[in-house]
């Protein structure tokens, strides 16, 4: 057998770091692959990446110049297994805490700025404690839109969902940050727990007729558990452990109708069914009829560091 040495120097190393996000420890919350240098992969090369890494997201980090990196931020792009995103939570806040850890000129700063798709997002950073594991970071997503709103009946039959477990009393809503997100409340966490959404045709025609990418589903979190509100995201044909773009379009939700104050801090629980426990740190803030300043927070943790081989001729 080819000593597998000889076989890599005909390729091309790529620096990847995996770390997991919205964690409060390690093999928790949302896992992410980070290419550190994406200088000269095509687009179709990162949706390969992506595929090969089978994570929720695989982001890239294209360096530029310090002076622009200060002015404008670092630019990120964000794949799916199955397309780029224009803007997604998770991604955003474990590039940024590794860019935190490692950037040549920003490491260390207490914000930092991506240059994303979608524009430019900051994120904030809280200075580690020592017992601590990982860095705890807030991004301020872009202010909601709130689009149209679903009537029940018609969601449960699409869902082939029980109309007994939604919640009646509150309305479901697209509403974006950046990725629009069909808001879903459930009566309890026995429906959440039940929850099995179809992946067909007509239930991604339902989405595009209401504007919407993906459903996020809320419901009151079990006293006890340090959350406030349960969550889970169904997401392609699997399940997210932790959506910050659909979590921020939440919080949005939760003030724009009374569910919480303007500014107050709300922690989500995610990804429990799934063994990918995750926390969310959230807060929205009401003003003059509008929400603005949402605010997605949590913590990341940095697990690996890694080399993919790309042969030079491809």
């Amino acid at each position: 057998m080819s000593n597998p040495n000889e076989l890599f120097r005909a390729h091309t190393a790529h620096e990847y770091a995996l770390v997991d996000v919205f964690a409060e420890r390690t093999l928790e919350g949302n896992q992410l692959a980070i290419f550190t240098d994406a200088t000269g992969l095509s687009d179709a090369r990162m949706q390969s990446i992506a595929r090969e890494t089978n994570l929720s997201e695989t982001t890239f980090v294209l360096p530029r110049s310090p002076e622009i990196e200060r002015e404008r931020g670092v630019r990120v792009r964000i794949f799916t297994t199955a397309e780029e995103l224009p803007f997604a939570g998770h991604p955003t806040l474990g590039t940024a805490s590794w860019l935190y850890w490692n950037h040549p000129t920003l490491a260390g700063s207490e914000t930092l700025s991506l240059d994303l798709n979608v524009g430019t997002i900051p994120i904030r950073f809280t200075p580690p404690q020592e017992d601590e594991p990982g860095i705890f970071g807030t991004m301020l997503q872009n202010d909601p839109t709130f689009g149209p709103l679903h009537d029940h009946a018609e969601l449960a039959r699409t869902l082939s969902l029980s109309l007994d477990d939604l919640d009646l009393t509150l309305p479901i809503q697209t509403v974006s940050t950046g990725n629009p997100i069909c808001i879903v409340p459930l009566r309890s966490l026995d429906a959440a727990r039940r929850l099995v959404v179809p992946q067909n045709a007509q239930v991604a025609e339902y989405l595009r007729q209401h504007d919407a990418k993906f459903f996020y589903f809320l419901t009151r979190a079990e006293a006890g558990s340090a959350a406030d509100w349960h969550a889970r995201m169904i997401f392609y044909n699997g399940e997210d452990p932790a959506t910050g773009s659909a979590a921020g379009p939440a919080v949005a939700w939760l003030v724009q109708y009374g569910l919480a104050a303007s500014g107050q801090q709300v922690v989500f629980e995610q990804g429990i069914e799934m063994l990918r426990p995750s926390r969310l740190h959230l807060s929205a803030e009401f003003d003059n009829g509008k929400v603005s300043k949402v605010c997605v927070g949590g913590r990341t943790i940095p697990v690996a560091m890694g080399r993919l081989f790309l042969r030079q001729c491809t």
